[in-house]
């Protein structure tokens, strides 16, 4: 690859390497918080500055994602949730890979082929390639820039100082040994070489921050095609087999729903099972209901295009009954994981898991009609469906949800798990606090709340603000706890 850097690609490295001073104190500078939306800012800023001549494409479906991002991106300052702390790490950034590939593709390109994760994965590559090229070049031009001699000099310096390392280190000891005066000014230099040591290490962080962006964003600038490969002729199912599996999982479906259908939904316990284990056989229903609709349904609506005439609509009636069937036990499981939550109050995992099974009724619903409907595209569909499910969960503040039904729970039985709500988040804390408000002479949760009030202490980085950790440390601070 020849590289050819002007004036612009120079002033671009430079807003990469601001770029990159900011990535290393947004992430590696304390708890992540508001610190992740002043980097998105910054990133796009320059993103949208270095291609505001570009024609991009795919804008509508762009701007889903983009907003998608950016919606992740602030969550990290209003909410305060450990599964999505941890999950958007990784998320975010694959977002933001995906959208910057997607919108300087071609308009024809189909994002929703395989081949395109391929594609995403080449460019990002691509753009690593072309920071190393980048460095070869841009070292090419110091060595030009220093007089021969000089250059010459300085290695000759390297070469000495690496061969004198073993030889010191011997003569160091040895005069360790002999003068105590001299131990304890050499045991006092690691303490300046490991201050030293961080903001080399952070150097190293920002360098690589900088690369990156550059390279990846300067190789989007160039002409991206997507190679063309040969038509590869489609695998598919034959006809008859596929009516046989399906015919037979059918029969067990509607025998398992027509024996147990009363079981299913009179509300009430089978001989023998406690509510945990009533809830858990749900969750099992539910696995089979994801495996058994998302991999068998899909995989015989994309492998039997082929087949036609009466076959076609025997395999269309016979998936119909799988996923209407798969309905059923999936409604099942929603109402066991009521009666359990009823039982013993609510936590963000049952909470998930009910929005969770409305999601895949939802994919239920689309892949029903996709059966009679063969224009449909279902990858489509299941990506965008999943991208506002998923974006919703990180915005509808589950956290608030959970507390607000378990204090609910708490006035009509009496009922609530302390120790749960202390720990799950910042929200459930603030609903302890709520609790205690409107009962100070409960001794349990002053103790609880005298030990959150001892223990929790706010940060001073800006990196870590957070609206929902900051409101819960200044009402434990204005909390009057009573002594007794």
């Amino acid at each position: 690859m020849e590289l050819k850097i002007e004036k612009i690609d120079w002033l671009f490295f430079i807003m990469c390497f601001l770029v990159g001073i900011v990535a290393e104190e947004a992430f590696f500078r304390g708890q992540i918080g508001i610190s992740y939306i002043v980097f998105i800012v910054l990133f796009y800023t320059i993103f949208f500055y270095r291609f505001r001549s570009y024609s991009f494409s795919h804008q509508r479906f762009g701007y889903l994602v983009l907003i998608s991002i950016w919606l992740l991106a602030i969550s990290y300052y209003l909410y305060d949730t450990t599964l999505f702390y941890t999950l958007n790490i990784l998320i975010i950034p694959a977002l933001v890979i995906f959208h910057l590939v997607l919108i300087t593709s071609r308009e024809k390109t189909e994002w929703s082929n395989i081949r395109f994760i391929f594609y995403m994965l080449r460019r990002f590559f691509e753009g690593i390639r072309y920071s190393a090229i980048f460095t070869k070049y841009f070292s090419g031009l110091f060595r030009k820039s220093v007089n021969k001699k000089h250059y010459d000099v300085w290695v000759k310096i390297l070469i000495g100082l690496i061969i004198s390392v073993p030889l010191l280190f011997i003569i160091l000891n040895l005069l360790i040994s002999a003068d105590t005066q001299f131990e304890k000014l050499m045991t006092s230099i690691p303490s300046l070489f490991s201050f030293r040591a961080e903001y080399a290490f952070r150097f190293i962080i920002i360098l690589v921050y900088t690369f990156t962006f550059f390279g990846f964003m300067q190789v989007l600038l160039q002409k991206n095609t997507i190679t063309e490969q040969k038509e590869i002729k489609p695998i598919s199912m034959d006809g008859i087999i596929t009516i046989t599996i399906l015919s037979l999982l059918d029969l067990v479906y509607i025998l398992f729903v027509a024996i147990q259908f009363k079981y299913f939904f009179s509300g009430t316990l089978g001989e023998g099972y406690t509510y945990a284990e009533y809830a858990r056989r749900g969750f099992f229903e539910l696995l089979f209901v994801t495996l058994i609709n998302l991999s068998v349904t899909t995989g015989v609506i994309s492998l039997t295009k082929n087949v036609q005439g009466f076959l076609k609509n025997a395999i269309r009636g016979a998936l119909t009954l799988l996923v209407l069937s798969s309905g059923v036990l999936l409604i099942s499981a929603f109402m066991r994981l009521t009666m359990y939550e009823e039982a013993y109050g609510f936590t963000f995992t049952r909470v998930l898991a009910h929005s969770f099974m409305i999601f895949l009724m939802v994919i239920l619903a689309y892949t029903l009609i996709k059966i009679w409907l063969e224009k449909l595209s279902l990858f489509h569909f299941y990506f965008i469906a999943t991208l506002i499910y998923y974006v919703g969960i990180n915005i509808v503040n589950i956290d608030r949800f959970v507390v607000e039904r378990n204090i609910e729970r708490f006035e009509q039985t009496g009922k609530i798990d302390t120790l749960y709500m202390s720990s799950f988040s910042s929200a459930g804390r603030l609903g302890l606090i709520e609790l205690y408000e409107k009962d100070p002479n409960d001794q349990e949760l002053n103790d609880l709340l005298k030990q959150l009030k001892a223990e929790l202490r706010p940060t001073n980085m800006w990196q870590s603000n957070n609206y929902t950790r900051n409101k819960m440390y200044e009402k434990l601070e204005e909390l009057d706890i009573n002594s007794n």
